[in-house]
């Protein structure tokens, strides 16, 4: 492990707005558990407004967000909400914690664990809304996908009622799969954009993910580039959007899905997987 990792991960240590739980403090003993995995309640869940901000503001949080740079400027542009950026990788926390700590946001956080974990840190309906920004598709893997049936059931158990999902990716793979599951489960789409960039804001302005979200979210989408963002779009690849509600009260079912003409579609896209790891 490089100096320069070894530093941030210590630097994390005296950031308050950085919460780093270990697996042992989540994961259940093997004397604890009956099948499968067990999560114990890490206690932040259900206080994140009360430990963490100190107020009682709607709660909005990403998925895998990488440097934070979604949850840093979501935070600095409202500060009607509180936002949480998730990720498994310290040295990718490092940047937004230490951000979010320099320019004293106190409505932003991180929390660093496995997207796995998510269920132990949140309380029923104490999320608003959740955005996954560039997950990575998970071609090979439905069960891994961020929009599959299994995660949205997780996700049920801590967002609001009629909670949102937001999904910008540059995968037509992701995308598309997440679209047919949000038709096959009745879920409520609110904004779909096939192309983000090339379609504009103004009818988004008009959607219904303006009308609940607000038109500062609409302004992110557009104004807000991450890393991997900025890295697809110089090779010539579409950004996309969808966003949609998770009202469905029944069993979350998988939609009939053609992989291998996505996977074609998706084509020499996956070249650029490995930079998911810098």
């Amino acid at each position: 492990m490089g100096h320069g990792k070894l530093r941030k991960f210590k630097e994390n240590e005296s950031f308050s707005c950085l919460l780093q739980p270990s697996s042992d403090e989540v994961i259940a003993s093997s004397g604890e558990r009956k099948t499968g995995l067990h999560l114990n309640d890490h206690p932040i869940k259900g206080n994140w407004n009360k430990k963490m901000f100190g107020n009682d503001r709607p709660v909005v949080v990403e998925l895998g967000c990488g440097r934070g740079e979604y949850t840093v400027d979501l935070g600095m542009r409202n500060n009607d909400f509180n936002y949480i950026g998730v990720d498994i990788k310290g040295a990718r926390l490092w940047k937004g914690a230490k951000y979010a700590t320099e320019n004293q946001l106190s409505n932003v956080a991180f929390l660093r664990t496995r997207i796995e974990f998510i269920e132990a840190f949140f309380a029923p309906g104490e999320i608003s809304e959740l955005w996954l920004t560039f997950s990575d598709p998970q071609i090979k893997s439905e069960n891994k996908r961020l929009t599959s049936p299994m995660f949205l059931e997780r996700y049920r158990h801590f967002l609001k009622p009629g909670g949102i999902v937001h999904l910008k990716t540059d995968s037509q793979f992701l995308h598309h799969y997440s679209k047919e599951v949000a038709l096959q489960n009745h879920l409520k789409i609110l904004a779909c954009a096939d192309d983000l960039y090339g379609e504009g804001r103004e009818d988004l302005y008009h959607s219904g993910v303006a009308s609940i979200c607000g038109k500062d979210a609409v302004d992110a989408l557009f104004e807000v580039q991450t890393y991997y963002e900025k890295m697809f779009l110089e090779q010539g690849l579409k950004i996309t959007y969808l966003s949609f509600q998770i009202d469905h009260e029944g069993e979350f079912v998988q939609p009939e899905w053609d992989v291998d003409y996505w996977k074609a579609v998706e084509g020499g896209r996956r070249t650029f997987g490995h930079l998911r790891n810098v």
